[in-house]
């Protein structure tokens, strides 16, 4: 994933900071995310979610709101229809770089925005939100206890998260003004409405009303014990992999044809997580994961190097079987093949001296009436296996630094 520092004029003006979160592949698509109330284009659930849609190959820009992160501007002086405004903005930007975003994702607050500032960009197809309210009021529970101060003075100085903000009177009766619900079934775009049960800042009613209020195409999909910020990684992953699924239906991420040199594609492997091990692996629209086990250091939410080569050799001595006993009309009903390797990655990238040989164990069964001779014959055809081949000989790699 390559990701530009951009910058764009928001609502008032004033320079707003951004990043570009670009596929190191072909750029199928474009996503425009908002944050939640307060924090920033930084937070963990927004570079988790945009590097996993970028893996995927949709680019996509998150910024921070005016006052807010690296953004200029004075926040007190904005209110929940300047958020709308400075997404129309940046939305304005993408457009003019050929990039018109067709997915929108708002986080909280942010999810709220996006719904509202749907119906003003064109090219928007499908919307996401995470943990947002119904009614974007919801927000001022946060600072209740100021309300009274901020009518009475104009703004004041509230902590939020352990940090100071300004609120002022404007942003109150923005936000108490605002009716969500015939924006909602308004919207020309297909809706998908995550949130957790167990989100203690917005409650899943908030989720359930905006599921209500929307029209078909529409999914509700749970994100379990998730908190509101999505804080841990897993959820994060999880949230990014059902975007990324559920927005195929109806944003056009079909890859281009591969290049000639490569007529099966190109495998591309990227980090995922710069503080573990994971690796998404994209080959055309196909996409698993790779990691290290626990013990190793990594989150073991993917095969490890030496399993993925190990389902290679299992999935190629599967088919080939499958391909001879088709060919030959023989009755076998179920082919099921484990393999186990002697060495394991992590030790081996830190070990030294002298090569070790690798053991490949193949344990292949072969369900349906078979007689000893045409199970003898399949015993023989796993090893023209062309993985199988491919292994045993002597294979040469080729590195180019980039």
């Amino acid at each position: 994933m390559t990701t530009e520092r951009i910058t764009f004029p928001g609502h008032s003006g004033a320079t707003l900071a951004a990043r570009l979160d670009l596929p190191d592949g072909p750029h199928l698509a474009t996503a425009l995310f908002a944050h939640c109330f307060t924090c920033s284009k930084d937070i963990p659930a927004a570079r988790r979610i945009a590097a996993r849609l970028a893996s995927m190959g949709i680019a996509v820009l998150r910024f921070d709101f005016t006052g807010l992160g690296h953004s200029k501007g004075e926040f007190a002086n904005t209110t929940f229809s300047s958020n709308v405004t400075d997404l129309h903005a940046a939305a304005t930007y993408l457009a003019a770089r050929g990039m018109a975003p067709s997915l929108l994702i708002g986080h909280s607050l942010g999810g709220a925005a996006v719904l509202r500032a749907a119906a003003g960009i064109d090219s928007t197809k499908a919307i996401v939100t995470l943990g947002a309210p119904f009614d974007p009021e919801h927000v001022t529970h946060n600072f209740a206890d100021a309300l009274d101060h901020i009518d009475s003075t104009g703004q004041a100085q509230v902590d939020l998260g352990g940090r100071p903000f300004t609120i002022g009177k404007d942003f109150v009766q923005d936000v108490a003004a605002q009716e969500l619900g015939p924006v909602i079934e308004r919207l020309k775009a297909a809706l998908l409405v995550m949130h957790s049960p167990r989100d203690s800042v917005v409650g899943l009613q908030n989720a359930t009303n905006i599921f209500a209020a929307a029209r078909h195409p529409k999914s509700f999909v749970t994100l379990d014990d998730a908190d509101h910020l999505i804080s841990n990684g897993a959820d994060a992953e999880y949230a990014a992999e059902v975007i990324a699924a559920w927005a195929g239906r109806y944003v056009d991420v079909t890859p281009p044809a591969p290049p000639a040199s490569a007529p099966e594609g190109v495998v591309r492997v990227s980090e995922s997580d710069p503080d573990g091990f994971m690796q998404d692996v994209q080959s055309g629209p196909h996409h698993l994961l790779a990691d290290e086990p626990l013990s190793h250091g990594g989150t073991n939410r993917g095969l490890s190097p030496y399993g993925l080569l190990a389902a290679g050799l299992g999935a190629c001595t599967s088919m080939t079987l499958r391909m001879y006993a088709r060919r030959k009309g023989w009755p076998v009903t179920h082919i099921s093949v484990d393999v186990s390797h002697d060495k394991v990655h992590a030790q081996d990238a830190q070990s030294s001296g002298a090569a070790k040989a690798d053991l490949f164990r193949r344990r292949i069964t072969l369900e349906g009436d078979l007689d000893g001779d045409q199970r003898e014959k399949l015993l023989q055809i796993a090893d023209k296996c062309p993985v199988h081949k491919t292994i045993e000989a002597s294979s040469q790699v080729e590195t180019e630094l980039m």
